[in-house]
């Protein structure tokens, strides 16, 4: 199942968030990368060594054709000399025999080339698995603040368009390569067997096209590295604008979405044009080099044969060979332009793979049993940014089965308190406890397993209503599930849906109303029977009359449990056992209802503002 996503989370960054590199910049670790990549293909060695053993076989077989033609070629010319001075002629059944066998070395080469490509394949496509496997598991060991930080485009560039681009290179490169590597090889000692001086005379094109290589290389790799890196950036700005485009038109902003994506578009289109472009010159750069040497060996090689050193067939073979010598070198300069954008890719996976982590299970690791959901906040203080403290000293001591409510204006601290308690950050100083124990000592898949919570910005997948509502207990029959349905009061309306509990949810979850979705995730939440409750914003989305069912059926879940209770409608918490009033990332005030109302003070003030109209 997809992911609805929502943000509202702190510090939403813009499109050109963290970890950006400046056009033209040159890739950080390139060599670590690569090392890295090696090391993931050390678990198919012996795969990748059958590949060259089979890489080397067709080679083999495949230069071995031209000197066996050229046996062919010198038969045939020495018959027709024979003919023409009536001493002999052509021996047809000699040839016809060359030719058969040199049919069959050809088939049997591209028999052995197929199976090496069939394992590479295998080889590339295990390897690409394994990276989204990676990341995958990396994502649920990473911090909320690095994915607070950045674009969800950015991240999911890294799992499709880069481990795709390294897969695919990975297959056509390495197996290019080997092949290239063997044929340069294995020509080299056909040509000298042939001619060692027109030999020498074609490998006069190497060094110049070693020089050649690498000025373009070296000019070209900053190019894909930042094209890579902006074709993230790109994709995160297509991904916000497409799930916010009702925003973008209700706020007449289409202009500025457009230029801010053209500007970095523009970046994206001059750095992969530049990468393109010098790339591109390698291939005719490389075929006019093999072309001045494939003039100087045909020189030689005619001079030769008038001299008698050697025959027209051995000329044949060797003018084949020259252009088998070169087709490698420009192949390898082909395959150098993959391999940039290989490493470019490989870089910002391992640069997401080595991200640092949260700690999931400490040494001194205890796991609390029989919970009952008391909790104690001790002088905490908190900042996402360590400078910037916006919770100074919060002492709370919740006892197990109160209704805490906790209130105050925007941007009081409420909802970070909720993410301190759930472990998405730990705090600065001071420390919270989960029935007496220090919640940084209990592993996190095992504290959040005591926590129930449904928030203000609702979080539902692409799939059937059961099993969105099923993802709070995932052992959960279906009658239990229909049994949540009615106590969050979503029982009806999920009849009157097309297929029922069976109706399949959208990617945004745009063909249910935005309330019907809150009655979801509250029914997910009364499914899960946690011993903590966290509700933040529950009925902001509910009518009234939903809100007070609701609030009776929110009543009886919480019987028994621990509950914060974040709520603006101050009418919705007189009943909660404790009341904690913040501002500023303090309590300034705590109490029941009627007491906080009869002190007159800040709470007093935000309750009676709610009904100063009426």
């Amino acid at each position: 199942m997809s992911e609805n996503r929502s943000s509202g989370m702190p510090g939403r960054r813009g499109h050109m968030g963290g970890g950006r590199f400046a056009p033209g910049e040159k890739p950080k670790n390139f060599k670590s990368s690569i090392k890295k990549l090696v090391k993931y293909l050390g678990a198919y060695k012996i795969a990748i060594f059958i590949v060259m053993i089979l890489a080397a076989a067709a080679t083999l077989f495949s230069v071995a054709g031209p000197k066996i033609m050229a046996k062919a070629t010198n038969a045939l010319f020495d018959g027709l000399m024979s003919k023409i001075a009536g001493t002999g002629g052509i021996d047809f059944s000699y040839i016809g025999k060359i030719l058969l066998f040199t049919l069959g070395l050809y088939i049997f080469s591209s028999a052995v080339s197929f199976a090496q490509g069939w394992i590479m394949t295998g080889i590339s496509q295990k390897i690409s698995y394994r990276l989204r496997k990676d990341i995958s598991e990396k994502i649920g060991r990473m911090p909320m603040s690095y994915f607070e930080s950045r674009t969800y485009g950015e991240v999911l560039s890294r799992i499709t368009n880069d481990v795709d681009t390294l897969g695919t290179t990975l297959n056509q490169s390495i197996t290019q390569i080997i092949t290239s590597v063997a044929t340069l090889v294995g020509t080299l000692i056909m040509m000298l067997s042939i001619s060692p001086l027109m030999t020498l005379i074609s490998l006069i094109i190497l060094p110049i096209s070693a020089f050649l290589l690498s000025a373009v290389i070296k000019k070209s790799q900053k190019y894909f590295r930042t094209q890579q890196e902006y074709l993230g950036h790109i994709n995160g700005i297509v991904e916000e604008t497409y799930s916010g485009h009702t925003v973008v038109q209700a706020y007449n902003k289409e202009q500025e979405t457009v230029d801010e994506f053209c500007s970095v578009n523009n970046v994206l289109y001059s750095s992969a044009w530049k990468a393109q472009f010098l790339s591109g010159m390698m291939m005719p750069v490389m075929q006019f080099v093999g072309n001045m040497g494939y003039a100087g060996v045909a020189i030689s090689g005619g001079l030769l044969a008038i001299k008698g050193v050697i025959g027209i067939g051995d000329i044949q073979a060797f003018i084949q060979y020259v252009k088998q010598f070169t087709q490698p070198i420009q192949q390898i300069a082909q395959v150098i332009n993959q391999v940039q954008s290989m490493a470019a890719a490989a870089e910002r996976v391992f640069e997401f793979l080595d991200e640092e982590e949260e700690e999931q299970s400490p040494a001194d690791a205890v796991i609390p049993e029989n919970v009952t959901g008391a909790v104690r906040f001790d002088h905490i203080s908190f900042g996402y940014d360590p400078e910037k403290i916006i919770i100074g000293d919060f002492s709370a001591d919740v006892k197990a089965g109160q209704k805490i409510a906790i209130v105050g204006p925007t941007g009081a601290g409420k909802t970070t308190i909720v993410k301190l308690l759930m472990r998405f950050y730990d705090v600065n100083s001071g420390t919270i406890s989960l029935d007496g124990t220090d919640i940084r000592k209990i592993p996190r898949g095992r504290l959040r397993e005591n926590f129930g919570m449904v928030l203000q910005d609702t979080w539902l997948f692409n799939g059937t209503i059961m099993e969105n509502i099923r993802y709070g207990r995932l052992d959960a029959t279906d009658e239990e599930v229909i049994a949540a349905a009615k106590a969050a009061h979503a029982h009806h309306f999920i009849k009157s849906l097309p297929n029922g509990y069976n109706m399949v949810l959208n990617e945004d979850a745009s063909n249910v109303s935005q309330g019907q979705k809150q009655l979801l995730t509250i029914a997910r939440a009364i499914l899960s029977d946690s011993k903590v409750m966290i509700l933040d914003e529950a009925t902001s989305s509910v009518d009234t009359r939903t809100e007070l069912l609701i609030q009776s059926a929110m009543d009886r879940l919480m019987s028994g449990r621990t509950s914060f209770i974040i709520a603006h409608r101050l009418s919705t918490i007189k009943n909660a056992d404790i009341i904690l009033v913040m501002k500023d990332g303090d309590i300034i005030e705590q109490g029941s209802h009627d007491d906080l109302i009869d002190k007159n003070g800040f709470y007093a003030q935000l309750y009676n503002s709610q009904f100063e109209s009426a």
